[in-house]
């Protein structure tokens, strides 16, 4: 590594509540020369960023990304070239579809030394703040996390629908809002059970969170007229069922 580089920081901010940033997390984005952020984070650890710091909107909104992959890729090399400590403050954890791990291997090739530092993962936090625990000795005993929206250049899926459906534990899907029907007809298509218990939570652990619930067959129609977006989770699941019980807890930050 060369020594007269800074270093960068793949930080993970956990699911949006800014008390679930970890103790290292936090003291990082508040002695960062710089941060490249994108929008997951949330308003209220975005706004807690400091005065100090120089802050880069990487801004990776739907269908509008103000930097491709590869620009925030060569822009935090380029940060850390000029001898800049960095936090690359990304949502949830870096390495849970959050892309960390081509970064690390972009620092890596340009020899910039890097640290990871996980978070906590909406897959789990965004459940659970909705009464769903993604394992329940009487519902399931293994979980599963896939992306809802795959890399549009792809040729073919990734994603092996057919052993997905036949899958006995839950499904926590990311980025799914856009190709819900598509994913739930995958699901039907090799034979899961179209009252399948459905939960799609927008806006996880932050205090106007909302849960839309339903079943593999009727979700889709119930989120069109809910006009639910993203950023949201997708539980499929009989843990879901368990939302009747525990769901009732209200959001409250502070």
């Amino acid at each position: 590594m060369n020594s007269g580089y800074g270093k960068v920081y793949l930080v993970g901010s956990g699911p949006g509540d800014p008390e679930l940033l970890t103790i290292k997390a936090r003291k990082l984005i508040d002695s960062a020369e710089v941060i490249v952020y994108d929008q997951l984070p949330g308003e209220a650890i975005l706004q807690s960023m400091p005065e100090t710091a120089e802050k880069i909107d990487a801004g990776k909104y739907a269908g509008n990304h103000k930097l491709t992959q590869t620009e925030i890729n060569d822009m935090i090399v380029k940060k850390a070239e000029e001898g800049k400590n960095v936090v690359r403050l990304k949502g949830g954890d870096p390495y849970m579809f959050g892309r960390g791990g081509e970064e690390a291997e972009k620092l890596v090739q340009a020899g910039i030394d890097f640290e990871v530092v996980p978070g906590i993962t909406s897959a789990i936090a965004v459940p659970a703040y909705a009464g769903i625990p993604v394992t329940h000795r009487d519902h399931a005993s293994m979980v599963t996390f896939i992306t809802g929206h795959e890399d549009p250049t792809k040729k073919e899926t990734g994603l092996d629908w057919e052993n997905l459906a036949r899958f006995p534990g839950t499904l926590v899907i990311f980025m799914g809002v856009k190709r819900l029907e598509q994913n739930m007809n995958a699901l039907k298509k090799y034979g899961k059970s179209p009252t399948t218990p459905v939960a799609i939570i927008e806006k996880g652990t932050h205090p106007d969170q909302r849960i839309t619930t339903g079943n593999l067959e009727n979700i889709a129609e119930k989120a069109k007229k809910a006009g639910v977006k993203a950023p949201a989770i997708t539980v499929v699941g009989d843990v879901v069922s368990v939302h009747d019980i525990l769901g009732m807890q209200e959001v409250v930050w502070g």
